[in-house]
């Protein structure tokens, strides 16, 4: 049986920013009713490779063919002509607008020479329903959901235009498991359909669920394709940073319970129906992580601990004492010294267009100002220790924030809160859509940052992380904590069963009966 002919291709294409190469010489094949996957760490020249398909930029050397025929994308629109569609990780919504606007933004049907609304929200509802997401009401206002559903609405608008191959950019990302099973019944059945799909993700398990085949990239080149599972876990790692791969996480120190008073602590705090009754508390050298499937209070808690939230009930204490957090100027105080790193850096933690060095010392002015003007030199000390700290990889501290790959977008985020030297660390899921080789440097540094004497709160959607990074895991369920799982109890079969709310007794019997 021969092979069949790949729909799209690449050949020996190339992009530079400046004096920076992105992609360099990279091939590619994409075969219609097949799933792809680019595998890489960020900056290794993904998103680039993207664009370039996309119509977003233009490559300065190489060929690209479709259905056999050189093929050039001068706009997103010609290359959406020619049915490439991409999903990237940044959602496009207007979140004014209604779903159904969304949806048929970019060619809305018209009768007499206005839009109509009625076709309008049939073809919504169509495209929602091939998503996978009916439960979406075409007419909401984009604003009023959530993350995860304005995700699902992102991939709807996509398979709207009918297209012949869809690129996913970390289109998961910021999903819930059971939309993440409903998308990966979407995407088999669009490549039982015939459709080629070219699927970005950091999250291994879904590579292996998914692909059929797997191309590596690494600084800007592409280092390997092979037929998925046909190499390992490691093997696969070792490809995309270059260098052997050691164990993801650092080692827990072994230390006796301690006895000291906890720097945080809450006690019944609560919050309309979302948060109920919540005391728990966390001590210097600690890590506790927040479990539980997503949306169970695990952010809320965290935004009423940050000072966001309003009518919270209950007290929290900070070195024994009670006090009052009525904003998030008064939990970065110096009296408090809390910091929260948000859950979307886009939105939430930059402010894209501005340089890296004004996103650094935004958060930290009080240190880096005297009497209203800002001490350069004392700006740039902190700024090079915390990029050398973390190891953002940056052209320069003046170039825009947006340049930067997204995991070292996150590196600033974390970054800018580290400036203010705070003793309380809040971490809202840090790791989402973030490569390996940088997800081992921010475990490195959380158990670094602890072992120096912060308290960190770190809520994760992966279980691996709970596992691997925290002393405790809160696991949280309808608001409300379920159970606390310590040192060795924390197993992914324990926060699955705390997570569902099942007794561990029923759990254990169980496994004992199969």
């Amino acid at each position: 049986m021969t092979e069949a002919a790949p729909l799209f291709c690449m050949e020996g294409v190339s992009k530079r920013y400046g004096g920076v190469r992105a992609i360099e010489k990279a091939d590619l094949d994409v075969t219609a009713g097949r799933i792809h996957a680019i595998l890489g760490e960020n900056g290794a020249g993904k998103s680039t490779l993207i664009k370039i398909m996309a119509g977003v930029v233009a490559p300065d050397e190489g060929r690209m063919a479709l259905d056999g025929r050189a093929a050039t994308f001068a706009s997103p629109a010609a290359a959406n002509q020619a049915g490439i569609v991409c999903i990237f990780q940044e959602l496009s919504l207007i979140p004014d607008l209604s779903v159904a606007d969304n949806i048929v933004i970019s060619n809305p049907p018209t009768r007499f020479g206005m839009i109509d609304r009625g076709a309008q929200r049939r073809i919504a509802e169509e495209a929602l329903a091939r998503a996978g997401a009916s439960d979406i009401h075409p007419l909401a206002l984009v604003k009023d959901l959530p993350l995860s559903r304005r995700q699902m609405v992102e991939i709807a608008k996509a398979l709207a235009r009918n297209p012949r191959i869809l690129i996913l950019d970390e289109a998961t990302s910021a999903l819930t498991a059971a939309d993440v099973s409903k998308v990966f019944i979407v995407l088999k059945r669009l490549r039982a359909e015939g459709l080629a799909l070219l699927y970005i993700s950091h999250r291994m398990h879904e590579i292996a669920e998914l692909a059929d085949e797997c191309s590596v990239f690494r600084n800007g080149q592409k280092v390997a394709t092979y037929a998925a599972g046909s190499k390992s876990d490691n093997e696969v790692v070792e490809l995309m940073i270059g260098r052997e791969y050691s164990h993801v996480f650092p080692p827990k120190p072994t230390r006796p319970k301690s006895e000291t008073p906890p720097v945080l602590e809450t006690r019944k705090l609560s919050w309309t129906e979302r948060l109920r009754d919540i005391s728990f508390s966390v001590r210097a050298g600690e890590i506790v992580g927040l479990g539980g499937l997503d949306g169970q209070g695990q952010r809320d808690l965290l935004l009423a601990l940050f000072g966001v939230l309003r009518g919270c009930s209950g007290e929290i204490l900070i070195d024994g004492k009670a006090v009052s957090i009525a904003s998030p100027a008064a939990a970065k105080s110096k009296k408090i010294g809390m910091a929260l790193i948000p859950e979307d850096r886009k939105t939430e933690g930059l402010m894209l267009p501005m340089t890296v060095r004004d996103n650094l010392s935004f958060a930290a002015l009080d240190r880096v100002s005297h009497g209203g003007i800002v001490d350069r030199e004392a700006e740039r000390r902190l700024i090079d220790d915390m990029i050398k700290l973390l190891g953002i990889r940056t052209a320069g501290i003046d170039i825009a924030v947006g340049a930067l790959s997204g995991g070292n977008q996150q590196k600033v985020v974390i970054a800018k809160w580290l400036m203010n030297q705070p003793r309380i660390i809040l971490l809202n899921d840090p790791t989402r859509g973030i490569d390996v080789g940088t997800k081992q440097e921010l475990y490195q540094l959380l158990r670094k940052l602890a072992d120096a004497g912060a308290a960190i709160v770190f809520y994760s959607t992966d279980y691996d992380e709970l596992i691997g990074c925290c002393d405790r895991v809160l696991v949280l369920y309808d608001g409300a904590v379920k159970r606390e799982l310590v040192g060795p109890e924390i197993t992914e079969r324990a926060l699955i069963a705390s997570a569902l709310n099942i007794d561990m007794a029923e759990v254990g019997r169980a496994a004992v009966t199969a």
